[in-house]
C-alpha cells in the first residue's frame, strides 16, 4: 500500500498495487500496520455498503459531531464516483478546506477521510456501489450536514446532481462570517 496525504491535514489517498499471475490478481487494500505507520490510526468498527442505481446521485455532505465523529475509508467497487471531503475541524489550519477525487472500480485508490470531515459524492454512472470502512460508532443524534452546494465552502462538483434526497437539500448553509456550524 502507498499513502499519499493530501494538502488537507489527516486526509490521504491509498493506493494498491496489484500482483498479476495465471489466476488473475491480487492487492492489498488495507493494512492497520502501514496505516499506522503513516499516522492514520484506524480501528474498523462498522463496513456500509452503497447502491445508487442512476448516474449522478448526489449523497452528502454528513459527518457526526464530536466526540462521535466517523473516519472513514472509502472504496469504489462498481461504476465511478467524484468522492469530495471538508475539514470541518475547527481547530484545524485547513477548517473549511475540501479535496476532490474521482474514485472508480479497476482503480487501485481508495480515500482515508479522519474523523471530523463533511464527506460526500456524486456518481458519475449508473449502478454505482460504495464501500465505506468506518472507525466510529454512528449516533443518530449527532449526525449533522450542510448543503453540497454550501457557497462558504465551494466544492467544484462535476456535475450537477440529478437525484438527492430532500434531507441533504434541507441541510442549512453554513455561515460564512462567524464560522457557525450547523446543529
Amino acid at each position: 500500500m502507498l499513502i499519499e496525504p493530501t494538502a488537507i491535514d489527516g486526509l490521504s489517498i491509498i493506493r494498491w498495487q496489484k500482483a498479476h499471475d495465471g489466476r488473475g490478481s491480487f492487492a492489498r487494500t488495507f493494512c492497520r500496520t502501514e496505516l499506522a505507520a503513516a499516522g492514520l490510526a484506524f480501528e474498523v468498527v462498522q463496513a456500509n455498503l452503497a447502491h445508487s442505481a442512476a448516474a449522478r446521485t448526489l449523497r452528502g455532505m454528513h459527518y457526526q459531531r464530536a466526540p462521535h465523529g466517523e473516519g472513514k475509508i472509502v472504496y469504489c467497487l462498481r461504476g465511478r464516483v467524484w468522492d469530495a471531503a471538508v475539514d470541518m475541524r475547527v481547530e484545524s489550519p485547513s477548517y473549511r478546506k475540501w479535496h476532490g477525487i474521482e474514485l472508480a472500480a479497476g482503480q487501485p485508490a481508495a480515500l482515508h477521510i479522519p474523523a471530523g470531515f463533511a464527506h460526500g459524492y456524486l456518481t458519475l454512472e449508473p449502478d454505482t456501489e460504495i464501500l465505506y470502512l468506518v472507525d466510529g460508532q454512528y449516533f443518530p443524534e449527532a449526525a449533522t450536514g450542510f448543503r453540497w452546494d454550501d457557497p462558504a465552502i465551494g466544492i467544484e462538483w462535476p456535475a450537477p446532481p440529478a437525484i438527492i434526497l430532500p434531507r441533504d437539500c434541507r441541510f442549512p448553509l453554513l455561515d460564512p462570517a462567524s464560522g457557525a456550524e450547523p446543529h
